[in-house]
């Protein structure tokens, strides 16, 4: 191969297009170089063997989401496959505010009373349940009493439920949309479509990373303006296809790099400001950890505002409004303060419309929890908002931020409540006037009752339902009075933690639930409304009474309309009288002197009559059953019922016996040496304690069967059933079928009537 060197010099001068050039033979056309240049080049002229060699570079390997095997029957649909956001591999690491380091010294004392206990096997429940108590009453002081700069912390949380996270708790499926459509795809914005309780929504959201690597990848839940073009896309997608919006806000605010700036980040959050006012489908913004300047408005102009109980809405981050004002980040908590950024001081300035309630330690303590809240919020707000129509819609959103900003000097806002999220207060009743309208519904039963018609259903209902609410109202202050409301509350968030992981109740749990419950009903009639309380649950028990029997009157009537039109059919008539002229023609005096035919024939034609009759109740929604019932076995019914109170009495005895043997010191003994026992034995007992649980499980069994042996109960109890043996025995006949012996029908309502 030839090949050609020539001074640098020769091609100074030279154009690109020049360079390029190449002809199809000839050296210069081969090498590229100007005509004019050619005499100042020097050539050499080489021949050697030439070899090419090419390195392929090893390229990234791509991660698809799509699993190689994908489950149909993966919660979402199988379409969640597509989504890049998984379960973490790795459970989070616990992160320990500085407000939260006190709370930190009860755990370890716990934690060491447990191992303690586990070593031992010695029972240290009641030192564990009274550190329990201390650490919910300390916890439960922490968080009641927030101050705003630790609000912001616990809404910076790194372990803070995220947006995805929160989508995949509440949506039954959700599907994400990617891209704004002029080339990119902004990771710190989410978008897709998902339906909740089959409603479907377009969810909006800032993204924020769960670990280091994903805050990278999410830009720490920054958006550029590509993420706001991505969500402006959506809206008007949304706005297309009638789908509400519900946006999800999270971010310290807009990603303000020279970048951004040139690719006009400005334009796109106005843009984004613009279009919102006048989307013509409802949207509700949910502040679910910080809502930082523009970069958190331009998702959040919507008909509703709902926060977070502990999520922050700012112009300015608290240490860089310290840092303008006071020249210091360190007055970053005076900042928060005066900023008035908390959920709680927005809602007074109607700034934002709802408050969803947290668990005590953060959304990140009990992230299902939280996510429920969410979910029954957007499906509260959306109720009220899907009723309007679309002029409604617009007017309701110009309208909540037209007010924003008007104020009086000097005079405090109080919060309306018919926007907050906790349901309203009702106005309760003075026990006189509850009184007056009960002794008037009274009058007005009595009166229907004198002139058999039907009492007042409406007034009926609308009492009971009043009574249950003075009810509970009246058992919530007599658990105030006796000092069990805090307990009280501790156990149902105990519960509804347990309730919403899908969990079984922890014996520990059902054992405080039926202490307390002991504990309440034995100090009950000591509580100051205690007498007020029984009135009213008297008063409740007695409409429902009456209630239950009106309902089973209007019932009664219709069954007997029932059977009447069925034995009022002509058919039936006519069969009826043609067995009747059979029977006066046979002369027979009776059922048993009739022959096989005839008898055959009034059995087909009573399962007739049954039939029609099962057929015409069940169109009234009713459960029939054939019932066969003969003379003999009610005859002992009615003989045995007359001992009824006796048998109740001697049961009585027996019970009162057994209470008084199992109070003895004696017994409480055995019963806590076999707690021990059991509680030293384990899973895996060994011999030796087996023996001694049998032996002390025998002296128990003989102490209570000593109880119930004594002479008088003996005497009593033979008494009794030499009475009930004479009455059976006097009651008894044959078993063949009488004249009087005929099937019937019952008819089943549930637990609470039963008609024949």
């Amino acid at each position: 191969m030839a090949t050609m060197s020539y001074s640098a010099p020769a091609c100074t001068g030279t154009s690109a297009s020049d360079l390029l050039r190449s002809s199809a033979s000839g050296m210069s056309g081969g090498i590229g170089i100007p005509l004019k240049n050619l005499g100042k080049a020097r050539f050499v002229v080489r021949r050697r063997d030439v070899s090419v060699a090419a390195k392929l570079r090893k390229a990234k390997k791509h991660e698809y989401p799509w699993p190689s095997d994908p489950d149909p029957n993966v919660k979402g649909g199988v379409l969640t496959h597509l989504s890049h956001f998984k379960p973490l591999k790795e459970k989070p690491k616990p992160v320990t505010l500085d407000f939260e380091k006190p709370l930190v010294d009860l755990e370890k004392k716990i934690i060491d009373v447990r191992r303690m206990a586990n070593e031992t096997g010695l029972d240290f429940s009641d030192q564990i349940i009274s550190l329990e108590k201390k650490y919910q009453q300390a916890l439960k002081e922490l968080y009641t009493r927030l101050v705003p700069i630790q609000r912001v912390n616990i809404a910076r949380h790194p372990n803070r439920p995220t947006f995805l996270d929160h989508i995949f708790s509440i949506t039954d499926k959700f599907v994400e949309l990617h891209g704004d459509r002029a080339g990119y795809d902004d990771p710190a914005v989410v978008t897709g479509i998902g339906t909740i309780d089959g409603r479907r929504y377009m969810f909006i959201g800032q993204q924020k990373g769960r670990n280091t690597k994903e805050n990278i990848q999410r830009n720490f839940g920054m958006p550029t303006p590509h993420g706001y073009r991505k969500a402006l896309r959506m809206m008007y997608y949304a706005d297309h296809h009638g789908f509400p919006i519900v946006t999800f806000i999270d971010t310290p605010g807009a990603y303000a790099d020279l970048k951004s700036e040139e690719l006009g980040q400005g334009e796109a959050i106005a843009h984004n400001l613009r279009t919102m006012f006048g989307l013509k489908v409802p949207i509700v913004s949910i502040v679910i950890g910080e809502g930082g300047s523009g970069g958190a408005l331009a998702i959040g102009c919507a008909n509703k505002l709902l926060m977070l109980e502990n999520a922050v809405f700012y112009v300015a981050s608290p240490e860089a409004c310290a840092a303008i004002l006071w020249k210091s980040a360190k007055a970053a908590p005076k900042a928060a303060e005066k900023l008035r950024i908390t959920a709680p001081e927005l809602y007074k300035l109607e700034i934002c419309d709802g408050i969803i309630p947290e668990p005590l330690g953060g959304a990140h303590s009990d992230p299902a929890w939280t996510s429920q809240q969410i979910k029954a919020a957007i499906n509260e707000t959306m109720d009220e908002l899907t009723a309007m129509d679309t002029e409604e819609i617009l007017k309701h959103r110009r309208h909540k931020f037209r007010k924003l900003g008007g104020f009086v000097e000097g005079v405090p806002v109080d919060p309306k409540k018919k926007v907050n999220m906790k349901k309203k207060e009702e106005q309760r009743i003075s026990n006189a006037e509850l009184e007056s309208e009960v002794e008037k519904l009274k009058h007005q039963i009595l009166k229907a009752e004198e002139s058999s018609t039907k009492p007042p259903e409406l007034a009926l209902k609308g009492m009971i339902e009043k009574l249950k609410k003075e009810v509970d109202h009246e058992y919530s202050e007599a658990v105030e009075a006796l000092g069990l409301k805090d307990r009280l509350e501790m156990l149902r968030e105990e519960v509804s933690k347990v309730n919403s992981s899908d969990r079984l109740m922890n014996p520990l749990i059902i054992d405080k639930i039926e202490k307390l419950k002991l504990e309440f009903n034995q100090s009950l009639s000591a509580a100051p409304n205690y007498s007020t309380l029984k009135y009213k649950l008297d008063m409740l028990k007695e409409f429902s009474k009456a209630k239950s029997l009106s309902e089973a009157s209007t019932l009664k009537q219709e069954v007997n309309k029932k059977f009447n039109e069925v034995m009022a059919r002509p058919e039936i008539n006519e069969k009826i009288e043609a067995l009747k002229a059979e029977v006066q023609n046979s002369g027979s005096s009776s059922f048993m002197d009739l022959d096989q035919g005839l008898k055959d024939k009034i059995v087909s034609m009573k399962k007739e009559i049954e039939l029609e009759m099962i057929n015409a109740l069940e169109s009234l929604g009713l459960d029939v059953e054939v019932v066969k019932s003969n003379a003999k076995a009610l005859s002992e019914q009615t003989s045995i019922s007359v001992f009824k109170n006796k048998v109740d009495n001697l049961n009585k005895e027996i019970n009162k016996k057994i209470e008084n043997v199992a109070n003895s010191s004696e017994l409480k003994n055995m019963i806590e040496s076999l707690k021990l026992e059991i509680a030293k034995a384990g899973q895996k007992p060994g011999i030796e304690s087996k023996s001694k649980i049998d032996t002390l499980q025998q002296q128990i069994k003989q102490k209570l069967s000593e109880a119930i042996s004594s002479s008088e109960l003996k005497e009593k109890h033979e008494e009794l059933k030499e009475e009930i043996s004479e009455a059976i025995e006097s009651s008894a006949g044959t078993d063949e079928e009488t004249e009087h012996d005929k099937p019937r029908l019952e008819i089943n309502l549930g637990a609470n009537h039963s008609f024949f």
